[in-house]
């Protein structure tokens, strides 16, 4: 989740407190993950310039090429085990839950 939020954010950087609330988990638990993939040369860490109180996590090229080599497996993985099984009626379904769920404001994802 880290690494492919980071893929898609403009210049694959965010504030560590901007990452934890999209990969929908506490500072400190992202803090131990960001370790362990800065540890793999997936992520870097830096101070942020904008205000140095901020650390940014920004996805190095290798980080870059392992989202890019499990994107297409990923892609098929939700066709065959989501997807798949879903008629129209259930499809139109899970967009109005998911637009519902993209709506809410971040806090209330959390209940």
């Amino acid at each position: 989740m880290v690494l492919s939020s980071l893929s898609m954010l403009p210049g694959r950087s965010a504030r560590m407190s901007s990452l934890a609330r999209l990969a929908s988990g506490s500072l400190s638990r992202l803090s131990n993950v960001v370790k362990k993939l800065e540890d793999r040369g997936l992520v870097h860490r830096s101070p942020d310039p904008d205000d140095g109180r901020f650390t940014v996590a920004t996805l190095t090229d290798a980080g870059w090429d392992v989202v890019a080599a499990a994107a297409p497996g990923h892609v098929e993985a939700v066709r065959t085990h989501v997807l798949a099984p879903l008629d129209d009626e259930h499809l139109r379904v899970l967009v109005d839950i998911a637009e519902r769920l993209g709506a809410m404001p971040g806090p209330a994802r959390n209940c």
